[in-house]
């Protein structure tokens, strides 16, 4: 494992960004303690628990309530679907 100081990791952070995640040890020396630098996996399927404490539970009626306020925007004609062509610009 290479090991430095926060000095010197700060120096040229990223050059150590990539050893790590070209899959070299590198620990950061602090105080008594090494941290080490790894590449972590991010799942998007636990974010908002992770972030917000949000449960699954929370984010069912968060769906819910964004599908519901979608379908009254739309129904009201304040949305529309956007087809992929835009209206031509009026003069004025």
């Amino acid at each position: 494992m290479k090991t430095l100081t926060a000095t010197e990791a700060r120096k040229n952070l990223t050059h150590w960004l990539k050893a790590a995640k070209g899959g070299q040890e590198i620990g950061i020396v602090y105080g008594a303690d090494i941290i080490a630098l790894r590449p972590v996996p991010v799942e998007a399927a636990d974010y908002t628990q992770r972030e917000y404490g949000a449960t699954a539970a929370d984010m069912d009626a968060f769906a819910l309530r964004t599908d519901a306020e979608l379908a009254r925007e739309r129904k009201s004609g304040r949305m529309a679907v956007f087809t992929g062509k835009l209206p031509k610009r009026r003069a004025g």
